[in-house]
């Protein structure tokens, strides 16, 4: 039996994302108009989340190429959602901010532990193993920094309108 994102229904799994997706941002963008203040972060906070945020993109690139860092984190797409949702929760304190990035966090928690459970009760079908190498994790470490310096030096701003350190 196909799954929502196989066969002829792989292009609606697609168009119904990318609508969630643009959905996701034109609330958050307008969330922010209007701001509701929850908490307010120390200011150490948005330090501590820069460093939180280091490994992100490198873990992201990492689920794409086999290595001892995908092997190590086991699944370093939902261990680099985590790492974001919760140094962005570290740094903001708005109700718009609890929600998504609370949201984020709690999806990748819940489906972690959804794939430890579906795993040990062989639900998983195996994916396709391909051969690790160091190359991939010198490509995932300095592709993932530069990326990283990249967001913050220019695209954070760029793309979300908030300058990371100021």
């Amino acid at each position: 039996m196909k799954q929502l994102g196989e066969g002829p229904w792989k292009g609606l799994y697609s168009l119904v994302s990318l609508a969630g997706f643009v959905l996701i941002v034109i609330g958050y963008g307008a969330a922010r108009e209007a701001p509701v203040l929850l908490y307010t972060s120390p200011n150490g906070f948005r330090h501590l989340a820069a460093v939180l945020m280091l490994p992100v993109f490198v873990l992201l690139l990492a689920a794409y190429l086999p290595g001892r860092i995908q092997r190590a984190a086991k699944h370093p797409m939902l261990l680099a959602v985590k790492l974001w949702a919760l140094a962005h929760l570290l740094a903001n304190g708005t109700l718009a901010d609890v929600l998504l990035f609370g949201g984020f966090l709690a999806w990748a928690v819940i489906d972690r532990i959804s794939v430890k459970k579906r795993a040990a009760a062989g639900l998983l079908r195996p994916g396709p193993v391909l051969p690790g190498s160091k190359a991939n994790d010198a490509i995932a470490l300095v592709g993932g920094l530069a990326i990283y310096g990249l967001f913050v030096v220019w695209a954070h701003a760029w793309l979300i309108g908030v300058r990371p350190f100021g």
